[in-house]
């Protein structure tokens, strides 16, 4: 197991930088929890408040002076033209804006309301109600808002469909399952209660309840897949009628096999997959089959639910997820690189804590990786059994190799049973997706429930080079064939400009920089022109200010991409990308790392209000608060590097030149500071 040496070059860091970089290791000790882990806040557009509002008037829950302060929140989201976004800085979209519109009339405010007529006519512009997405209609469905036949089946018998068929449940994702299974016994029961206070949403129908403009429109083409499943789901409908008139013959069955696949799950987690969607079906789905309020499972999985919400005096926000594996592995990272010497009993016991979190279970994964591994792994929440993921593993793993331990032998065994698991994740063509093994059946993205773009678990290039990083760094070679299949991967995946695609960082920036780091990592001739032309994308949408900035729409459109404010976060990981070639002396990586001192808060943070982490694609984005104070961090340290591994190559003379210039060049902004 490799330790972090710190090393004397012979010369000293710029004065300056070296303030900044002590001062974020302070903050970031400052926020570490007392057992010894580290957790961000993920914060969301106002979608989980408002269907919150939505799941209390259809439970008959309504406590008034909570709901004042949802509508606070709410309304605190809205922006100029009536609308609500689901990115900061993003327009508005129709789903948040006809969900937030509908929580505050169930909620009682007038539609006469200026700020409601601005959303009623926003959201009649987009197309109302028909245009939402089929989890949407759903949850209008509930409330008697939207008419179930024109709601697309979820079938319960999916779960009865055998490994043996070519599309079945385990080829879904892990998340979708989790999500679909309480929705199918929804969809079943169809629980309908309309709202106590009379609330409609007519208004929001531009064409009334016709069925031209209820049903989902078939594709133009006469023989295709997703027409084929529009005339399944009518299959769907009629097997609904046998249903209610109890002679479907595999209904009973079907609905018990989901009820106990959800109550199996609860065990060990923080809810159903720990990840509000699934949580808040599951609430209703328990509602659904009879579960009373005091039913202690009932009781259980609300409170999990209720875990998310962060309530202030006159304000509440809903987290998707909590983040502490996650969190703590970077902040772990970002520490030891940065200089935090491995006797520090505060990484001691961090290192404990992420090692208590291994999970030794096998999990669903095995459907779809049934090689004999011992398990391992680790997730993104406190408690997710099912559910180990591949690159949460992979960052605790970097984690681990750095951080101290008082028995090294249990790290080590850790480490070693955690990268057997991770590795037997590789897909066919040389990449890791994030929770299976080739899980990127094509065909389920045509089934007309699937428009929430997550169906599949498909390999990317950020968690593929990630792992390279790691693998790197434990002294794996190029020629070995895992680690040459992922190259070759990561190489296809390269965008004509030189880019790389970020599926779960914003966006092309995040994947640039992932690429750049991992293949450094591995040692590999980083002046190949086709890393050469990667670094001249990065520098070529480096901003006027120093930094660099992009936002989701380049999920849309990536004629957007390096497009967008400037900030922490992605200037450190352009940084990084650029230090990856091991060349301190370019003007872009001065100029971004001035960016980061510069905008240094005096307390060792940083301030960020745009959006860098990514749910689902054009549906979900997540602004991870940790990213702001632990990336920065890491750039100077990967910087400091690379100007050590400069000075001592030269003679300490391209070191030396480039810290007195940098220190000057930076003196006065920091002297005002």
């Amino acid at each position: 197991m490799e330790e972090l040496r710190q090393q004397d070059f012979g010369f000293k860091f710029p004065a300056h930088l070296e303030a900044a970089l002590k001062r974020s290791q302070n903050y970031l000790f400052s926020i570490q929890k007392p057992e010894g882990y580290w957790v961000g806040e993920l914060m969301v557009d106002s979608t989980l408040v408002s269907d919150m509002i939505a799941f209390h008037h259809w439970d008959g829950s309504v406590d008034r002076k909570w709901e004042r302060k949802a509508i606070n929140h709410i309304f605190s989201m809205q922006l100029a033209d009536g609308g609500w976004n689901i990115y900061h800085g993003g327009p508005s979209e129709v789903n948040a804006t006809i969900k937030a519109y509908l929580a505050l009339k169930l909620a009682g405010v007038p539609v006469t309301d200026h700020r409601m007529l601005r959303a009623r006519e926003l959201a009649m512009n987009f197309g109302g109600i028909p245009r939402m997405n089929t989890f949407s209609k759903l949850y209008l469905a509930l409330l008697g808002l939207f008419p179930w036949e024109y709601v697309p089946t979820i079938p319960p018998e999916v779960l009865l469909i055998g490994k043996w068929f070519h599309v079945n449940f385990w080829d879904m994702s892990n998340w979708s399952r989790a999500m679909l299974v309480p929705l199918a016994i929804i969809n079943h029961h169809k629980p309908t209660r309309p709202p106590a206070n009379g609330v409609t949403l007519d208004e929001l129908y531009p064409q009334g309840f016709h069925e031209r403009d209820l049903a989902l429109p078939p594709d133009p083409e006469k023989v295709s897949l997703r027409n084929f499943f529009l005339w399944l789901d009518r299959l769907h409908k009629l097997a609904e009628w046998f249903a209610e008139h109890s002679i479907h013959p595999f209904r009973k069955r079907a609905l018990r096999k989901c009820e106990q696949w959800m109550l199996e799950r609860f065990e060990g987690s923080d809810g159903l997959a720990a990840i509000f969607p699934a949580m808040l079906n599951s609430v209703i789905a328990l509602k659904a089959l009879g579960y009373a309020d005091d039913h202690p499972v009932y009781k259980r999985e609300l409170a999990q639910l209720k875990r998310l919400q962060h309530e202030t005096e006159n304000s509440v926000r809903v987290e998707p997820c909590f983040s502490p594996v996650w969190d703590t592995a970077i902040v772990n990272i970002c520490l030891r690189e940065s200089g935090i010497p491995a006797e520090d009993p505060r990484l001691k016991k961090s290192a404990e804590w992420l090692m208590t979190k291994e999970i030794r279970f096998r999990g669903d994964w095995h459907h779809k990786n049934p090689v004999k591994v011992e398990p391992s792994g680790w997730v993104f929440e406190y408690e997710n059994k099912w559910n180990p993921d591949v690159d949460d593993t992979a960052m605790v793993l970097l984690a681990l190799r750095l951080i101290p331990t008082d028995n090294p032998q249990k790290r080590d065994e850790c480490f070693q049973r955690g990268m057997n698991w991770m590795m037997a994740f590789q897909c066919k063509d040389g990449g890791w997706a994030a929770f299976d093994k080739d899980c990127t059946k094509n065909i389920l993205e045509k089934v007309p429930f699937a428009d929430h773009n997550a169906m599949l678990d498909p390999e990317c290039a950020d968690i593929t080079a990630r792992i390279l990083e790691l693998l790197g760094y434990e002294g794996w070679k190029t020629d070995h064939p895992q680690v040459h299949d992922a190259i070759d991967y990561v190489r296809r995946q390269q965008e004509p400009d030189g880019s790389w695609y970020g599926r779960w960082g914003v966006n092309y920036i995040y994947g640039t920089w992932q690429v750049l780091r991992g293949l450094r990592a591995m040692n590999i001739d980083m002046q190949q022109p086709w890393l050469l032309k990667a670094r001249d994308w990065l520098e070529s949408v480096q901003h006027e200010d120093g930094g660099w900035g992009e936002r989701c729409n380049t999920y849309d459109d990536p004629v957007f991409k390096g497009q967008g404010p400037s900030t922490a976060s992605q200037t450190a990981w352009a940084v990084m990308g650029l230090c990856a070639l091991d060349d301190p002396n370019r003007e872009s990586i001065r100029r971004g790392i001035e960016y980061l001192i510069r905008t240094q808060n005096p307390d060792g943070s940083w301030t960020e209000h745009e959006t860098t982490g990514t749910g689902f694609p054009k549906v979900f984005y997540l602004k991870y608060d940790i990213y702001r104070n632990t990336w920065p961090l890491l750039a100077f340290a990967t910087y400091k590097k690379i100007l050590a591994q400069a000075g001592q190559k030269n003679g300490a003379v391209n070191g030396h030149e480039f810290a007195a210039q940098l220190a000057s060049t930076t003196t006065a902004t920091l002297r005002d500071k």
